[in-house]
């Protein structure tokens, strides 16, 4: 006689369609985790975030809105749908005034945004660094902001980017490390030094 296998616990994970999942499963599915995300049509799960991550995002938001036009918002941790298998969620993201029609938006459209930012953490290095940029690139988003902790001394790093309309591709036109300044998307001045990150 053999015994029939038992388990404490047992958990039950969605299994994904054939194809992969869509957008209107991001949004339909039941009990999915805050801030998941949709690349290449597999559900992506957040991890806990560091300080760096959190303070970082909220640093880029008052020195975005500080200078933004009435044309503008600048909105944090909304989904962004490329396409029907990529809807990512941008730390930060700067969006047309008109696309916002309501507090009960969910998401926003690529030709929707003007800028769109990462702030890198150790589980999402290559989503941030390769994955997410070139989609965004191909989906026509103007500018791509990549946001990094350097070394040891935990000091921020801003890499900007610009859609380079012929390649379609993202092309480097700034490194800042103290002061964030840059005349697009609109005139942006923002101090990102170690020290004004530690003072929020």
């Amino acid at each position: 006689m053999t015994a029939e296998p038992t388990t404490a616990h047992s958990s039950r994970w969605p299994v994904p369609p054939q194809d992969g999942y869509t957008v209107d499963d991001l949004f339909t599915l039941p009990d999915l985790p805050p801030h998941t995300e949709l690349i290449d049509g597999s559900l992506v799960f957040v991890s806990p975030q560091r300080l760096f991550h959190s303070t970082m995002i909220d640093l880029l938001m008052t020195g975005l809105r500080s200078t933004a036009p009435p044309e503008v918002r600048v909105r944090r941790e909304m989904t962004v749908v490329l396409d029907r298998r990529n809807a990512p969620e941008p730390d930060v993201s700067v969006v047309r005034t008109e696309a916002i029609t309501g507090l009960d938006v969910t998401r926003y459209q690529a030709a929707d945004v003007l800028l769109a930012v990462e702030v890198v953490s150790p589980d999402s290095e290559a989503r941030d660094r390769e994955a997410k940029p070139h989609k965004y690139a191909t989906a026509g988003i103007p500018h791509f902001w990549l946001v990094e902790m350097t070394g040891t001394d935990q000091h921020p790093v801003v890499r900007v980017y610009e859609l380079d309309p012929v390649t379609k591709a993202y092309a480097l036109t700034g490194i800042h490390h103290d002061r964030l300044k840059t005349g697009v998307p609109f005139p942006v001045d923002v101090d990102i030094s170690a020290e004004a990150l530690a003072a929020l």
